[in-house]
Parts: structure tokens; sequence; C-alpha cells
């Protein structure tokens, strides 16, 4: 890499189980203003600006023009924007600022999960001939691959238990989380996960900002450095991929350097108990590693943002000094099929 490119600001919205009463923009707006005003920039001090969010889920086409209302369109802006989640949104701004086009970049990502059917929605990006004609669920598929680690001996139900536990215990520090405290495991949803080893449903929004080299130094006391990302997929069809491993995530780690010293933090996007055991084991991530001290996505899940958030979490405890060498981790799709990896770290101390 030519230049040094980091994360300087973090925000994110208190995370809800559904949020009627404003729209995207209006949840937006406040985000959008928080992560401008911890680097002092201004929007025209902003070279390039990305946004990641569904039309399935707003249920319209073209849905993030809207967005742009509380960014602010005129006078014009170089914008771009991505069908994923925000991780791919700031994807593409960290390629625009390597090329030099730009020295700062503005991400952010919205959704709202409440209006509707998530768990229907989501079939819509499976295999469109063979499976989601069948309308396999997300629940159901994540039990399947559950399962599978089960049967493997990979787990069990205690200990996918022990991780929703840990989740919402580290939750509890954090005032954005929707989920936060001790929460029963429940009743089965789909065996053999239950209602505490599935994310909650909510609408939040996330935002971020990326600058280059000395201009990171002059907004933010200890930039958190990317040094390096990737992101890779995996076969679409789920009969060819071997669910207890997650081969994607381990060559998007191996690519973004994560291998290369040992991380002392990771936020995984680990919507499921069981997905958090299968991104472990790609990861190589050890006990000594903390692992979602923010909660993660078991503690708050808006859907197209949750992987921005762990990214942005990531960022914040360099930032805060909590944290030398942090990874996030973003994943779309069905049992984990796409994966982005991120390897953040301070300045020395």
């Amino acid at each position: 890499m030519t230049r040094e490119i980091a994360v300087v600001a973090f925000a994110q919205t208190d995370h809800r189980r559904t949020s009627h009463d404003v729209s995207e923009v209006e949840m937006l707006m406040p985000v959008l203003h928080d992560v401008l005003a911890q680097t002092g920039l201004k929007t025209a001090d902003i070279g390039f600006t990305c946004s990641g969010s569904s039309d399935y889920l707003a249920g319209r086409a073209f849905s993030f023009t809207l967005a742009l209302d509380g960014v602010g369109a005129w006078p014009p802006i170089s914008e771009s924007h991505v069908e994923m989640d925000g991780a791919w949104a700031l994807y593409e701004a960290w390629t625009k600022l390597l090329t030099g086009d730009a020295d700062t970049a503005l991400v952010y990502s919205y959704g709202k999960s409440s209006p509707g059917s998530v768990r229907d929605v989501l079939t819509r990006q499976l295999d469109p001939y063979y499976v989601a004609p069948l309308w396999p669920d997300s629940v159901a598929l994540a039990a399947l691959q559950a399962q599978a680690l089960i049967d493997a001996g990979d787990t069990d139900e205690p200990e996918l238990a022990a991780v929703a536990a840990r989740s919402r215990e580290h939750a509890s520090a954090n005032s954005h989380a929707q989920l936060r405290g001790a929460v029963p495991q429940g009743e089965y949803v789909v065996r053999p996960l239950r209602t505490g080893d599935c994310p909650p449903i909510g609408d939040g929004a996330a935002a971020v900002i990326l600058a280059a080299g000395d201009r990171a130094r002059e907004v933010c006391a200890r930039p958190a450095w990317i040094r390096g990302i990737d992101h890779r997929i995996e076969a679409h069809g789920l009969g060819v991929r071997d669910l207890t491993d997650s081969p994607s995530t381990r060559l998007a780690a191996e690519k973004a350097g994560a291998f290369d010293r040992p991380v002392d933090t990771a936020e995984l996007h680990a919507p499921f108990t069981s997905q958090e055991v299968v991104l472990r084991k790609a990861l190589r991530l050890h006990d000594d590693v903390r692992v979602n001290p923010s909660g993660g996505a078991l503690a708050a899940h808006p859907v197209m943002a949750a992987g921005l958030v762990r990214i942005g979490e990531a960022a914040a405890r360099v930032h805060r000094g909590e944290s030398d060498r942090a990874l996030g981790h973003a994943t779309s799709g069905p049992c984990l099929q796409q994966n982005l990896v991120a390897v953040l770290e301070g300045d020395p101390r």
C-alpha cells in the first residue's frame, strides 16, 4: 500500500426493536452529525461518500437516494452506494482513498428490519432455482449449520449457551446495544438453536470516517490504521460447502495480514452462536483474544449495518487505547457465505 488509511471516527444509533416513529433519514442524521463532530470536519471537507443498505428491507427501489437528504447532496458530492452491509461500503471507500482521489471518506449504513419479516426477506438472497423456492429462512439455515457442528463434535448446546451468555454480559457496558445483561436461552426456534442463540430483530444505523496519512493524525488523537482488508466468498450452493468451516474467512484473514501477528481484540459478525464457533476456528482465535467486547451481533443486529458496526467497534477500542491490534469481521449471505476481514492498529504508545 502506498497510503496509510485509518478509521478516525465511529458513531452508531441506540439500536431498537422498532423505530416506526422515525424515517431512515431521521434515524441516520444524528449519527452523521455525531461522526463529523468527532473529527471537526464538515460535509464539504469529505472527499468521498459511500453507503450500504438494502432495497428489500426498505420495500422500494433506489431507497438509498432518500438517505442522501441526511448527507446533503448539494453542492454535488462524490458519492457511491453498495447493496451490501456497510462494511463493503467501507472497502470501496478504502480503495478510493488508496487511489489518491480523496483524503477523507464518509461511510454509513442503515437498516430497518422491524416493518416486515426479515427471516422471509433474507430468503431472496438464496439460489433462485433450487433453494429460494423452498423458502428456508435464515434461522433454519443457521440451525443446519449448528447441527453440523454438533454432529462433527465441534460444539454442543451448553457451549452455544455460554457464547450467548458471554455476549450479553459484555453488552451490559454498551449503551447502544439492544439486548443487555442476562437473557435466558428460551425455547427452541429451530432445533438446536434457541432464542438466545439467535440475533434480535431491530433497527439501526452506523457511520465511520476514513482519512489518509497526516490528515488522519490531524483529526484523531490515535487513528485506527487499516493494516489490511480483504473479502472473499463461498460457493452459492449450500450443498457443496462444508458448513463447519469457513475457508473464505480464513483466506480473507490471510490476505489482510491477520495471521502475521496476534490480535488482542476481535469483533466478529456472528449473528448466531454457532457461527462464532466457525469464525474462531477459521481466524485461529485463542482464549487470550477478547471476542466481541461490545456484545456483538447477538446484542444488536441491524441488518446492513451490523458488519460496519463490528469494524467501528474495533476501531473505537483502538481510539480509546483499549486495543493495539484489533480485527473486525463482517459477513453476508446464508451460513457465512461472504466474509470481510479488516486488521486495525494504533500507533505505538
